[in-house]
């Protein structure tokens, strides 16, 4: 992201797009580039080489990037930005954000402003779930990986020796202030076949650098940029994280899907799903405490909007057994009280991330006792709120026609203590 290290100001940069050559960094051991799982016809799709983004992809600098830029705005005497404001607005390559926000502000100042920001807030920037894990296995593997980021050396250096990821990188390209201007060199300096190599980004223009490059594209949602901007850019692969890409690869022995559209990069959007797979079935449930309040909860996954702890149900396990474990594991919380209101089709539902469907087996349920939340990776944030106040937040569709539900049907708004 910026050349101070994310996603925010990399609009510093006072190189000019594509000019001089950006620092690069070799990892010592030698390269193959063969994948595992390449069969028959199907060579030809196999990811043999990965080309990484760095934040927002592999490290989770948001928070301190904010901080740093809203350090900026402050000193060029304009509003500070949320975070969901950030999200929405912030854009590479990045001079296009800054121009919008500070145009009276020359980057020759607005980079000093950024950096010394950041080096206050740096330590909160740290590894993302499933990076360490997805890296391992790419050297495993034998998949030959790249960096090619806008993050600035000197940031990238103690980043990189804090996760300790530099080890796992072949080549390392930062300071790239236009990766479009790039990605073609690169291919060509490492005699990369484009068909052979996969782009993994955070933000729309990690995607439109793959379809410069001509190279597959996965968008990941542990960054910067919603769903909806993410989608629209067009990626062969909207992925959760890091660990549902390496899934992916494994069940594709290593390859990718063709894109279903001819003529559209990424016109497939959706994974890992095939034509024929029967309907997922899922648990959800709509928490009450105490004092009456339900939780709901906020992921990337469902377009940022506000919903209920659930997930899939595993086989031998009966619906009530999943849905304790799913709460649990997502929110921390013990259940009971658990009582059946309704089941819902979700079939492509816009507001997810992927195309799915799923079977909704939606109930209510009281925590046993007060108690702290604790969040595992898959959401973003949490709050409890009275059932009224909750309509009016932006709900996804499947929670929105639970709590209309419940609403309608006293009963339910109070769960048995005991079941």
């Amino acid at each position: 992201m910026t050349n101070c290290g994310a996603g925010a100001p990399r609009a510093r940069a006072r190189r000019s797009h594509g000019d001089a050559p950006a620092p690069l960094r070799r990892r010592g051991r030698e390269l193959v580039g063969v994948a595992a799982g390449a069969e028959g016809g199907r060579v030809a799709r196999v990811i043999r080489n990965i080309i990484f983004d760095w934040s927002g992809t592999l490290v989770d600098d948001l928070p301190a990037v904010l901080v740093a830029s809203n350090a900026v705005f402050r000193q060029a005497g304009v509003a500070e930005m949320s975070l969901d404001e950030f999200r929405r607005e912030f854009c590479l390559p990045f001079k296009r954000f800054y121009d919008r926000y500070v145009p009276h502000v020359p980057l020759e100042q607005l980079e000093p402003w950024f950096h010394a920001a950041f080096r206050e807030a740096q330590d909160q920037v740290t590894a993302l779930p499933h990076a360490r894990a997805f890296l391992e296995f790419c050297r495993e593997r034998r998949v030959r990986t790249f960096l090619l980021s806008s993050v600035h050396s000197l940031h990238y250096d103690r980043q990189a020796a804090a996760t300790g990821f530099a080890e796992f990188i072949d080549f390392s390209y930062v300071q790239v202030w236009d990766k479009r201007a790039r990605i073609g060199r690169l291919l060509a300096e490492h005699g990369l076949a484009a068909h052979e190599t996969l782009f993994v980004g955070d933000m729309e223009h990690d995607i439109e650098t793959a379809h410069f490059g001509g190279v597959r594209s996965c968008a990941v949602l542990t960054g910067y940029n919603e769903v909806e901007q993410l989608r629209a850019a067009g990626p062969d692969l909207i992925v959760e994280h890091l660990g549902e890409l390496q899934q992916v690869l494994i069940d594709g022995g290593m390859s990718l899907a063709e894109p279903r559209s001819e003529g559209k990069p990424g016109a497939a959007t959706e994974t890992p799903g095939h034509d024929g797979e029967p309907p997922v079935p899922t648990v959800g449930g709509l928490i009450f405490n105490a004092a009456g309040r339900v939780l709901l909860v906020r992921t990337r996954k469902w377009s940022d909007l506000w919903g209920i702890p659930g997930g899939k149900i595993k086989r031998g396990e009966t619906a009530t057994a999943a849905l304790r474990r799913e709460l649990r594991e997502e929110t921390g919380l013990e259940i009971d009280g658990i009582r059946f209101v309704l089941v819902q089709d979700c079939i492509a539902s816009p507001e997810f991330y992927r195309d799915a469907h799923f079977l909704l087996l939606n109930y209510v349920c009281r925590c046993r006792q007060d108690g702290p939340v604790v969040l595992n990776d898959e959401a973003q944030a949490h709050q409890w709120v009275d059932l009224e106040a909750a309509t009016g937040l932006p709900l996804n569709t499947p929670t929105r026609v639970l709590i209309d539900a419940v609403r309608a049907a006293p009963e339910f708004a109070a769960p048995a203590t005991v079941r």
